[in-house]
């Protein structure tokens, strides 16, 4: 059965005891500086830390923390987000401006980075530091801000599920190398270049290489067996990043980090999920 947030809605103060209590499970207070569980109450939803004097509330700290919207913004906007709306939907279905909604589904999509298997490893990266981590904090980048080099990640599919690698060691010199000298097929989807099969993955992709033209990946005849699939994670991506059409460069890895997510939990109700995601800690990456 689908979470069903009306109640939750209803008002502002009962839109932040709902965050509040997935927060803090059992109505414990976490310090979001020391970890320290001993805190008394303020005004309005505050508390200060019994040990480290830290004044916090239940979002201090996580990622629902980090976009400017209210409680009850965040719940209207994931259940849009789980729907799979564009931002330009959800600023037009919330009233709000479509940076403000640009932001806070970037930090949506940074939440589901950071709870995947590599996700601290990439914030740790210099990818990392380019999509927003830093520290024990984040800044979302924007959306027309370029990344220094274009990442390369690998799809590998085992057993109904995917798992997207970032791979540091390649760049798209090296997506241009196999294909000249490896017969390794290429294609694009717009500014997206995938990959046939390469070593134990089902396909590569990168986004926004000046150098990967269409003219040098589109080879008659060498199409890459990963399109043509009726079943799988390629299509299911294929299909979405189409919808979401002008998916920037800068942001392509996170659209793939959720695309990831997405299929992984494609069978599941995805928003208490997500509101969990929210609610997390931003890792500290020191």
């Amino acid at each position: 059965m689908a979470l069903d947030l009306t109640r939750h809605l209803r008002s502002e103060e009962g839109a932040r005891k709902f965050l509040e209590r997935r927060a803090w499970p059992g109505a414990q207070p976490v310090c979001p500086r020391c970890a320290g569980t001993k805190a008394y109450a303020l005004a309005e939803g505050r508390v200060r830390c019994a040990g480290c004097r830290y004044t916090f509330h239940a979002l201090s700290g996580r990622f629902a923390g980090l976009a400017g919207l209210t409680p009850r913004h965040w719940l209207r906007l994931l259940t849009l987000f789980a729907a799979e709306e564009t931002a330009h939907a959800m600023a037009a279905a919330l009233g709000l401006a479509y940076n403000t909604v640009y932001k806070a589904a970037t930090v949506a999509r940074l939440s589901i980075l950071a709870a995947s298997l590599d996700g601290r490893d990439i914030l740790r990266s210099p990818l990392g530091a380019e999509l927003g981590s830093a520290a024990r904090n984040m800044r979302p980048a924007g959306p027309d801000e370029q990344l220094a080099a274009v990442p390369i990640f690998g799809i590998l599919e085992r057993g109904g599920l995917v798992f997207i690698d970032y791979l540091p060691n390649l760049g798209p010199e090296d997506l241009l190398h196999f294909n000249r000298n490896f017969s390794l097929p290429l294609s694009r989807l717009g500014s997206i270049v995938y990959s046939d099969r390469y070593l134990r993955y089902d396909a590569l992709v990168a986004c926004g290489s000046d150098i990967l033209t269409r003219h040098l990946v589109e080879v008659a005849g060498r199409a890459p067996a990963v399109d043509p699939r009726q079943a799988g994670f390629w299509p299911y991506a294929r299909e979405r990043l189409i919808r979401f059409h002008g998916v920037t460069a800068g942001k392509f890895p996170l659209y793939l980090k959720e695309l990831e997510f997405r299929y992984n939990h494609r069978d599941q109700d995805i928003l208490p999920i997500l509101l969990d995601y929210i609610v997390s800690l931003v890792p500290d990456l020191n």
